[in-house]
């Protein structure tokens, strides 16, 4: 009797479509600097086991037009807080919204979550993307 996946297509693509909230920006007066924001306390959902997900988020870029505004960045990163969603996913997903929302000159997005089962997982992410799947 052929076994059945553990983990689907449809575990791998979860929360990938989710909507979440605008992450405002405003008006960059300086040139060639660089922001570093860390989210110590950020919340998700495994979308197999329903257990939740607890890790550091730190976000660094360096602004061209544009620097999001904190409290709007707050109000996106909580829209994961009961999302089911693979932390692989939470690091490119907001990589890429902070490249769609702020258009930096450069972005890089770090995930280091907590163990959990004896196993932490750190994923990092950059832009622009560099090679070809």
């Amino acid at each position: 009797m052929p076994k059945s996946p553990r983990y689907t297509e449809g575990h791998a693509k979860s929360g990938l479509n989710a909507k979440f909230p605008a992450i405002e920006t405003w008006p960059n007066q300086f040139p060639k600097y660089e922001i570093v924001i860390d989210i110590p306390e950020f919340t998700s959902v495994c979308p197999k086991t329903g257990l939740p997900d607890f890790g550091t988020l730190v976000i660094r870029y360096m602004p061209d037009k544009h620097c999001m505004e904190l409290k709007s960045l707050k109000e996106y990163l909580f829209a994961y807080r009961n999302l089911g969603i693979f932390q692989e996913n939470i690091v490119n997903r907001v990589l890429e919204d902070v490249v769609r929302y702020a258009k930096p000159r450069w972005a890089i997005v770090e995930g280091d979550f907590r163990p959990r089962g004896g196993i932490g997982t750190k994923v990092l992410a950059r832009w622009p993307r560099s090679g070809s799947r």
